[in-house]
């Protein structure tokens, strides 16, 4: 009975939030969702994009437009599936 329901939990979990994944879910995926989950808390958190404008000399509005560039398509192109 606990593994239906921590099976359950798991498949509300993934399709409640699209970072959290499934079983289809392969490695490019995974990293795209990693990489705009960084950047988005990069954005939202001021002290973070304080530090990388000053270390990158830009001003906070450059980085977060680059960030936000960067969000795109963050792992280059796209893997061709086999389907």
């Amino acid at each position: 009975m606990d593994r239906f329901n921590l099976n359950s939990q798991l498949e509300h979990l993934q399709s409640k939030y699209v970072g959290t994944g499934h079983a289809d879910t392969n490695k490019f995926e995974w990293m795209v969702n990693q990489h705009r989950d960084s950047y988005a808390s990069y954005i939202g958190h001021h002290a973070l994009i304080s530090y990388f404008s000053v270390a990158q000399n830009e001003s906070i509005a450059r980085v977060k437009f680059e960030f936000v560039e960067k969000m795109l398509q963050p792992c280059g192109m796209p893997v061709p599936r086999d389907e």
